[in-house]
């Protein structure tokens, strides 16, 4: 019995040894917070105060010391955020995740991000400003990834970390500048359905610019066939494999003196990106004897795409507009290697790849380029056929002087400067908003636009050997959407149409009118706004334009097939304000029924596979209204019924009815438990998080959540048959600037600022951004002295 005692104290003292063995290991996993550390390069001593929500707060005597500091202090929370995002340019996501991410790499390598970003290093004045300082950020990475611990996520795919290099910068920027583009989910895809269904149906959807909308109003003033379908495929499945989320929309508004409370400006903004774990934005205040910002920076990009000081704020929301354009090349039939254009026959040129594949042989692939751009049609396995189809993406066309702006907008101290600072911005487009404590409020579409000639449409891939359907020039920067200081006293974005440009509408991918109609709806009717009365706007989830559709359907129902709990809730439906909470029913009665409609208007045309891609546009969002209103047209007979031809009222009925089915199946008989919050969650998912076990650990959530697609509170979701609607993205961050009570600002993030699962700041925001609420963005540097969580000294 001794013995067995004896052994027993062994084994029990074996396995303290390793508990406590798991738990220095992990434990040294952790950012640290507090403390001192050799930072080198540093002509000073760097103070970094952390607050209770782990934000670094970075005083320095000059900026070249703070960069490095704000380096080190990104890194040790986010190195494995900032790890992905620089593999995607450069096809490197296979060495982490293997052969399911083969297309992903082979798409992007095929766009030249990478390539276009050597040629823009390689031409780069290393002693300018901007460089100089990017680079010092970059020392600051290093130096974690030299000496500080190892992310989980790299003990686990076995990747050896690598320094971080200046290319690093722009092929992050230049993931973003993609994620934006709509392009590719919606030229190839129109081709194929008006190839498939003729003119008639085209002249169903709201395809080109909507004149009855809400449009963003300029004021330069003073101040008072199926190889298409397989194309779109394609991408789309690229892009869905990315374990690094995409950007989708935003809004943002900004309030002059005249319609404010305290008589000073309030800004708004609420990015719209693909919801992941850790999210996208990581919090930093940097101040120097000559600087100061407030900013959000992407992982591995040193100057903030955000930010506010004392002086001015700014922030961004996605312009929409048509940067990629679809050609058909016409190859030589005696020689396949050459491609014809106006000036006669050009050579392709053939562009050799290989990616390194985890647990597999490298892959080499060659793709071949025309002057117009990649030639898609050998880098995805599913596209099929002899017509080369080529994308034109601007860009990889001018000079890459995006790092500049970013630096010149970060560092202007006034709204002259920061306007100067924008035409360097060629892509992606954005709506640049801004404004100042000098009572300034303005918004600038930013992006290199040019004009296409009149009778050519972009939404469909253009005839690339003519030489005809060409870009005639490029506009210049005064020539883009803008409104300065308009009597209206705000601006706004909600990603809708904004007024002619140059004398046209320019062609993009504009977001129906629902937020921008509420947003107005809401800013016209009051003049003295608030940071409170703001806070509660930004979290609005009421939809005028929801309701709208149920009052043109409603209509036509014949209640005489209904019974009597039917008519309960088609009453409940009619009388809707349009309001998304959770245990309202409405919401999820409408969205099933509209699924429905849409699927039983258009999937018999466009077949299962083309149907699903069209759901994935912003076509399909501004289809809704627009379709539901149609009294007549081709699209709303069934092909697949040819005795008969159904009207709308037919395939509203018919919608309900298998609407209401579903939900009886799904959630019982009882109405008073058919409510959003069982079917609108929200989930921040991580990498590795899609594998069961470590889902807990590395995942965050699922929530229920307010809001829904198009409400400014646009947490968004994609339509498919399940009927349960996953929220895949929404607001980023929400941020509120008032100039009257700037060191009082506020905003949130949804999920914390740290992306280091060991950190108490892995997701201490979450339930605080679910339930709509704020913590202070503070910059007074007494009460970040006196509140610091901890305090982390660079010698």
């Amino acid at each position: 019995m001794k013995k067995y005692k004896k052994v027993l104290l062994v084994l029990a003292g074996l396995l303290l040894l390793v508990i406590i063995g798991i738990a220095i290991f992990v434990n040294s996993l952790k950012p640290d917070y507090g403390g001192e550390k050799s930072l080198p390069g540093i002509s000073n001593e760097v103070t970094t105060y952390f607050d209770t929500y782990g934000i670094p707060h970075i005083y320095a005597d000059n900026e070249l010391d703070a960069m490095r500091a704000l380096g080190y202090v990104h890194a040790q929370d986010r190195l494995w955020q900032m790890e992905l995002l620089r593999r995607v340019a450069k096809g490197r996501l296979s060495e982490v995740f293997g052969q399911d991410m083969v297309k992903t790499d082979k798409f992007f390598l095929s766009l030249g991000i990478d390539d276009h970003t050597k040629s823009t290093v390689s031409n780069l004045d290393k002693q300018s400003e901007t460089i100089v300082l990017a680079q010092a950020y970059l020392d600051g990475i290093n130096e974690f990834i030299k000496n500080g611990p190892t992310p989980i996520e790299f003990y686990l795919t076995g990747l050896e970390k690598e320094p971080f290099t200046i290319e690093d910068v722009y092929n992050a920027v230049g993931y973003m500048a993609f994620s934006f583009a709509m392009a590719h989910k919606t030229d190839p895809l129109l081709t194929s359905m008006r190839n498939k269904l003729g003119e008639e149906y085209m002249d169903d959807l709201a395809i080109s610019s909507d004149t009855s909308t809400v449009w963003i109003k300029n004021f330069k003033g003073v101040k008072t066939d199926t190889l298409g379908t397989n194309i779109t495929a394609s991408v789309t499945e690229a892009l869905d494999k990315l374990p690094i989320p995409q950007f989708e929309g935003s809004n943002s508004w900004v309030i002059a003196p005249q319609k404010t409370k305290n008589g000073k400006v309030i800004f708004a903004n609420d990015p719209h990106i693909g919801f992941a774990q850790p999210s996208v934005w990581y919090e930093a205040h940097v101040s120097t004897p000559t600087y100061e910002k407030y900013g959000y920076h992407l992982a591995g990009v040193p100057f903030p795409l955000l930010g506010h000081d004392r002086k001015l704020a700014y922030g961004l929301t996605m312009f929409e507009n048509d940067d990629i354009d679809f050609y058909y090349e016409e190859s030589n039939p005696s020689d396949s290697t050459k491609y014809k254009t106006a000036d006669g026959w050009k050579d392709y040129e053939f562009v050799n790849k290989t990616i390194k594949v985890k647990d597999g042989d490298d892959i080499a692939f060659t793709y071949k380029k025309t002057h117009h751009g990649p030639v898609l049609n050998n880098i995805a396995d599913q596209i099929s056929g002899e017509r080369p189809i080529a994308m034109s993406w601007i860009y990889t066309k001018p000079k890459n002087m995006v790092m500049h702006a970013l630096y010149g907008i970060s560092h202007a101290a006034n709204m002259e400067e920061f306007k100067s600072a924008l035409p360097n911005i060629h892509a992606p487009g954005l709506n640049v908003m801004y404004g100042d404590a000098e009572g300034n409020v303005a918004w600038w579409a930013t992006a290199k636009l040019y004009q296409m000639p009149d009778s050519v449409s972009t939404k469909f891939v253009l005839d690339g050997a003519s030489g005809e359907e060409e870009p005639l020039r490029y506009l210049d920067f005064s020539e883009n959407p803008m409104a300065e200081n308009p009597p209206w006293n705000y601006v706004y974005s909600a990603n809708n149409q904004p007024d002619s440009i140059a004398g046209m509408r320019y062609p993009g991918y504009y977001l129906p009118e629902n937020r921008a109609k509420r947003i107005v709806q809401l800013l016209d009717a009051k003049d003295d706004w608030d940071k409170e009365s703001i806070s509660e706007m930004i979290l609005d989830v009421t939809s005028p334009v929801n309701t709208e559709v149920v009052s043109e359907l409603i209509k036509l129902f014949d209640v005489t097939h209904l019974d009597s709990e039917q008519l309960v809730l088609l009453d409940s439906l009619k009388n809707w304000n349009g309001e998304y909470s959770l245990k309202a029913t409405s919401p999820l009665l409408y969205h099933r029924a509209l699924y429905y409609m849409v699927k039983n208007t258009m999937e018999d045309e466009l077949g299962p596979e083309m149907f699903e891609q069209f759901l994935s546009t912003h076509l399909f969002k501004r289809q809704i209204a627009w379709g539901s209103s149609m009294q007549n047209g081709e699209w709303w007979d069934n092909i697949n019924t040819p005795d008969v031809v159904e009207t709308r009222q037919d395939i509203v009925m018919m919608s309900f009815a298998q609407a209401w089915e579903s939900l009886v199946k799904d959630f019982g008989e009882d109405t008073s438990q058919w409510t959003w919050d069982k079917v609108h969650t929200l989930e921040h998912q991580h990498p590795f998080g899609q594998v069961e076990s470590l889902r807990k650990f590395f995942n965050v959530g699922p929530f229920p959540v307010e809001g829904t697609r198009e409400v400014i509170n646009n947490l968004s979701f994609p339509y498919d048959g399940t009927g349960f609607y996953k929220v895949s993205s929404g607001p980023s961050t929400r941020r509120i600037i008032d100039f009257s009570d700037v060191e009082n600002s506020i905003s949130i993030l949804p999920t914390g600022q740290s992306g280091n699962p060991f950190s108490k700041h892995y997701e201490d925001q979450a339930q605080m951004y679910v339930n709509g609420e704020f913590r202070k963005m503070m910059m007074n540097k007494k009460e970040i002295e006196e509140t610091a969580a901890s305090i982390l000294i660079f010698r």
